[in-house]
C-alpha cells in the first residue's frame, strides 16, 4: 500500500467515524425534541432519519449526476439545503433551553454530520473519473461495405504473381487439384504468407 493510498484510507475511516458519531448525537437530539413536542413511538424514532437521511440521499443523487457529467437536479439541491437547515434548527432548538452555549453545543453534531457527509461524497467524486457519455459508433460508408464484400484473396495477390501462379499450376487446376503451400513456395520462390495467398487465389479459381 502506497503512502497516498494509506492516507486516503485513514482519512476515509476517520471521516466515516465522525459522521457516525455526529449522526448518533443528532438523532438523539431530534428524537428527544420530537417526543417533547407530541411525537411518540415509531414516529419519534423515524423523524431523525427523515431529516439526516435526506441530506445523504440528496448528496448521493448529486454525486451520481456529477459522475456521468450532468448537473445535479435543482430538487436535489433544494432538498439538501432543507435537510441541512432542518437538522441544524432542530439541534439548536434542543439546546436552546440551556442558553446560547447550549444551543451552540447542540448544533455542533449537526454541523459535523453535514460536513462529514459532504467530505465523503466529495472524496468519492474525486477518487474516480466521471463516466464519459456513450457515443454512437461511427457510420460505415456504403462504399466500404461493398468493398469489404469483394474477395480479399484476389486483391491481396499482385497481378503478375497471379498470372505466374495460374500458368505454373494450370495442369493442377485443370485436374481439379490445388497445390500445397510447400509446392507453391518451392516452385514460385515465395515466402509462407505469399504462398498462402497464392493458394487461396488458386482455390477460388477452382470453385468457379
Amino acid at each position: 500500500m502506497t503512502g497516498d493510498r494509506a492516507i486516503r484510507c485513514a482519512a476515509s475511516a476517520v471521516v466515516m467515524a465522525v459522521a457516525v458519531f455526529a449522526a448518533i448525537v443528532s438523532y438523539s437530539h431530534i428524537y428527544d425534541l420530537g417526543r417533547a413536542h407530541g411525537q411518540a413511538g415509531t414516529v419519534a424514532r423515524l423523524l431523525p432519519l427523515s431529516v439526516d437521511g435526506l441530506i445523504v440521499a440528496a448528496s448521493l443523487v448529486m454525486l451520481l449526476d456529477a459522475r456521468v457529467g450532468r448537473q445535479g437536479p435543482p430538487l436535489a439541491r433544494v432538498m439538501l439545503s432543507l435537510g441541512v437547515a432542518a437538522t441544524i434548527a432542530a439541534n439548536v432548538a434542543y439546546g436552546s433551553a440551556y442558553g446560547l452555549t447550549g444551543a451552540i453545543i447542540s448544533a455542533w453534531p449537526a454541523v459535523a454530520f453535514v460536513g462529514s457527509a459532504e467530505l465523503m461524497v466529495g472524496s468519492i467524486r474525486r477518487s474516480r473519473p466521471a463516466f464519459a457519455p456513450h457515443s454512437a459508433p461511427p457510420a460505415v460508408p456504403v462504399d466500404a461495405c461493398i468493398v469489404s464484400e469483394s474477395p480479399p484473396d484476389r486483391v491481396s495477390v499482385p497481378e503478375p504473381l497471379r498470372v505466374r501462379a495460374e500458368e505454373a499450376f494450370a495442369a493442377d487446376l485443370a485436374a481439379g487439384q490445388v497445390p500445397s503451400i510447400r509446392v507453391i513456395r518451392s516452385r514460385m520462390r515465395v515466402g509462407q504468407p505469399r504462398a498462402q495467398q497464392v493458394r487461396r487465389h488458386l482455390a477460388s479459381l477452382g470453385e468457379r
